[in-house]
């Protein structure tokens, strides 16, 4: 059992419904305990906002929708192993990431150090112990994973150049896209083995994408 040293506001809680329907459309199956980290996870996002320039997303129903949901919507279709975050910003997805799966290594990497003091203060109040927030840019980051995954990219040909380097051996790169960016994927063919998996996130009527890349 995680130690969540956070008082979940009533607004909050008010939100649980809303996020076990979007849980029950993903087939996501959390514990009350995981539940209860996404929403405080939420709540402190919002409330930190000011201090960290954490989001450009005020309202806690959109930011469930656009930061929460959509973040769960990769977990059921990751591949196994320790996972790197790049560009990470608020711990979107690293910190949904490793609340739903307890069990995987997650590295949540951004060169904002205030963003990273807030995840890691986040971490702590939640009890993530399998999160360890960096505050570093990815060239002078040393490690190898066999997940990497990110939203943060414009162009997934950038994102690709940037990562790498840090993927391990049969290692996947993950990357979160609106519209499938299909003349990048294109441009990218010849060096990578790409498959494409739509997303559905649960309220949210735009499109979504998860683009593999493996060598």
């Amino acid at each position: 059992m995680a130690q969540i040293n956070v008082k979940l506001q009533p607004q909050y809680v008010k939100l649980q419904p809303q996020l076990q329907q979007a849980l029950s459309e993903l087939k996501l199956l959390l514990s009350d305990e995981q539940q209860l980290q996404l929403l405080c996870y939420l709540q402190q996002l919002l409330f930190w906002n000011k201090a960290y320039n954490l989001t450009a997303i005020k309202d806690d129903q959109q930011a469930l929708i656009k930061h929460i949901f959509d973040s769960l919507s990769i977990v059921p279709f990751l591949p196994a192993g320790d996972l790197l975050d790049i560009g990470t910003g608020a711990g979107l997805p690293a910190v949904i990431v490793a609340i739903c799966q307890p069990q995987r290594a997650v590295t949540a990497l951004d060169s904002n150090q205030k963003k990273i003091r807030f995840i890691k203060q986040v971490a702590s109040e939640l009890g993530l112990k399998n999160l360890t927030p960096v505050a570093s840019r990815i060239e002078a980051h040393a490690g190898s994973y066999q997940v990497i995954t990110s939203r943060a990219f414009a162009s997934l040909v950038d994102f690709v150049t940037h990562s790498q380097s840090k993927l391990a051996d049969n290692g996947i790169i993950c990357a979160m896209k609106g519209v499938e960016p299909v003349d990048e994927i294109q441009a990218l063919q010849n060096e990578w083995q790409i498959n494409t998996q739509v997303l559905t996130v649960p309220e949210l009527h735009e499109s979504r994408h998860l683009i593999y890349l493996q060598r």
